[in-house]
């Protein structure tokens, strides 16, 4: 499930739980490309304290939406996760040096607010 989180006006915040499929990862691109318009450089948040699974559909669409915004990465410099799974922490780890522009921190639930003020610094 997707719930579009209410957020600063340069962070594009979604909350994903339970299995997320394909409807779901098409309303977050269309949130997202609507946002796109409006400027340059944006912040995102993805609280994924609830999430459990994804659909192969929508893993399929967020493979190709992804390599889409290749070129693009720098309109997205901070990215903060919201979890207390550890592979996901580890996987925040391991990708924020390997993605050129953009700093990936993860936070517990705990630190949500925390997490919201520093995605929200994108300049």
């Amino acid at each position: 499930m997707l719930e579009i989180l209410p957020s600063p006006d340069n962070v594009a915040a979604y909350k994903l739980s339970g299995v997320v499929d394909g409807d779901d990862y098409d309303r977050l691109i269309a949130d997202l490309e609507a946002r796109l318009k409006r400027r340059e450089k944006w912040g995102v948040l993805a609280d994924l304290s609830e999430f459990r699974d994804i659909t192969l559909q929508a893993a399929g669409k967020d493979f190709r939406y992804g390599l889409s915004k290749l070129l693009q990465l720098n309109r997205f410099p901070r990215e903060a996760v919201i979890t207390d799974k550890e592979w996901i922490r580890t996987l925040a780890r391991v990708a924020s040096p390997l993605i050129p522009f953009v700093e990936i921190r993860s936070f517990a639930p705990a630190e949500a607010a925390a997490a919201m003020d520093w995605v929200a610094g994108v300049p």
